[in-house]
Order: structure tokens, then C-alpha cells, then sequence
């Protein structure tokens, strides 16, 4: 039987990538503010079939209430403007020949809640999933330790290790979902 190997690093690599899931999460969410991570999600049907929008058009934010989509093809401009209406993003473009105008509108302090409440749940999922990757780092820890591959010191070094690791993660995932609270609080 081959022996399991643990590396902290990898263990990091993985509470990393938790985190850069949060974020881009949180990039789709919708503030007040036009962002052109808010149009990644859309998928436009183009030429038989789906593709992101970012592939057909250039999203961009000539003003911080405005999104402004310049599609490449005249003959997906209707494709386009069809995928952004049926996005559930609340967002209706006005077509001005090939550019598709967005308008960002106000969110009410009741829609703000909601959007707090989805940031929190976004946060709470990366939050576990750091804790996954701590509990499989301290379980291959603890099968070399009892496989007398690496002794009780370097067990409990590596234990406080990936406790480190997973505090500091944990800690961004916070300081994350803060600044995406204010941003969306800013009225």
C-alpha cells in the first residue's frame, strides 16, 4: 500500500481556491453599481449553440449606472438583447444598433437585504469548504502519524500549520463578505 503524502501547500492551494470562489461569486452579485462581472452568467445562443456573452460582445461601464454591451455581429444583437432579458438579472437593454444599453436601477433597501443574505450564504459555503480541506489535511496527518511515518511533534506542527492556514483563509472569506455587505449597503 503507497503511503499518502502531505503537503501544506497544497493544503493552501485548495483553501485559495475556496476563497477565489467566494470572490467570484460575490463579482456576480448586483450592487447598486455596473460591473461587467454582472453580465458573465448570461449565455447567449449563438450559432447553434450557447456561449457566453463575453464571446459573441464587448461589455463595458462607460458609467457607474451604465452597462454598455457592444455585440460583435450584427445578427446577434436580437440574441444578445434576448439572453440579457431572460438572465433574471432584472436588467432590460435599450438597443441602439449594435450597442445594447443597460441601465443599473436603484436597489430598494428590502432587495439590499436579500442581497446580503445571499453574500452570507455565499460566505458560509466557502467557510465549509475550508473546513473540508482542513479536515483532509489533518486526516492524512494523522494516518502517517499512526503509520509512524512522521512523528507526534511533526504532527502537531503540521496540525497547527493547517490551523494557521485555515484561519488565515477564513479570515479573508470574512473580510471578503464585508467589503461586498458595505458595497452593497452603500445606497
Amino acid at each position: 500500500m503507497q503511503s499518502e503524502k502531505f503537503d501544506i501547500n497544497e493544503v493552501k492551494r485548495r483553501m485559495h481556491g475556496a476563497s477565489q470562489a467566494l470572490q467570484h461569486e460575490l463579482g456576480g452579485l448586483r450592487t447598486g453599481r455596473a460591473s461587467a462581472s454582472m453580465l458573465e452568467p448570461v449565455q447567449v445562443d449563438a450559432y447553434g449553440t450557447h456561449m457566453p456573452l463575453n464571446q459573441v460582445a464587448t461589455v463595458s461601464v462607460p458609467e457607474p449606472r451604465l452597462l454598455s454591451v457592444q455585440v460583435w455581429d450584427k445578427s446577434m444583437v436580437k440574441a444578445v438583447e434576448k439572453a440579457i432579458v431572460d438572465s433574471n438579472l432584472g436588467l432590460s437593454p435599450a438597443t441602439e444598433g449594435q450597442v445594447l444599453r443597460l441601465r443599473i436601477p436603484e436597489l430598494n433597501q428590502d432587495r439590499r437585504k436579500e442581497l446580503v443574505k445571499v453574500a452570507h450564504k455565499y460566505a458560509e459555503a466557502a467557510r465549509v469548504a475550508v473546513r473540508h480541506v482542513r479536515r483532509d489535511g489533518l486526516d492524512i496527518i494523522k494516518k502517517l502519524e499512526k503509520a509512524h511515518e512522521i512523528s507526534e511533534d511533526d504532527q502537531k506542527r503540521l496540525d497547527h500549520e493547517v490551523q494557521k492556514a485555515t484561519d488565515a483563509t477564513i479570515s479573508e472569506i470574512d473580510q471578503l463578505l464585508a467589503n461586498k455587505e458595505k458595497e452593497i449597503l452603500t445606497v
